[in-house]
């Protein structure tokens, strides 16, 4: 018997900003929040504690550039996906982080 996927609930704009990518970019991003949804852990991520405990960014590298996807895992209803952005410096843009915490602060606490 299979395990129910966890629903993916979409803040702001980020289901439209995911949407948005190159196509390679938006299957990578799409397979690894159906990891996630399965309960495994995406290829490539880290920890975003400067967005929130239990935050997450998902790195998608292809010939497109470098993408990110923000989100939060650590709630047992559903994971919340606070971005979705192409990452255009090396270190991410402080606008991107400050967004990211903006929604993650609309779940409210733990």
């Amino acid at each position: 018997m299979q395990n129910e996927q966890k629903p993916i609930e979409w803040l702001g704009s980020s289901k439209q900003d995911l949407r948005d990518f190159p196509i390679v970019a938006r299957q990578r991003a799409g397979y690894q929040l159906a990891l996630i949804q399965d309960g495994e852990e995406p290829a490539d991520w880290k920890p975003m504690d400067s967005v929130g405990a239990g935050a997450r960014e998902i790195r998608i590298k292809c010939r497109d550039g470098a993408f990110r996807v923000f989100y939060v895992v650590n709630r047992p209803e559903a994971i919340y996906v606070l971005h979705a952005f192409r990452k255009k410096t090396e270190k991410t843009e402080k606008r991107d982080i400050d967004l990211a915490k903006a929604r993650y602060k609309l779940l409210g606490t733990c």
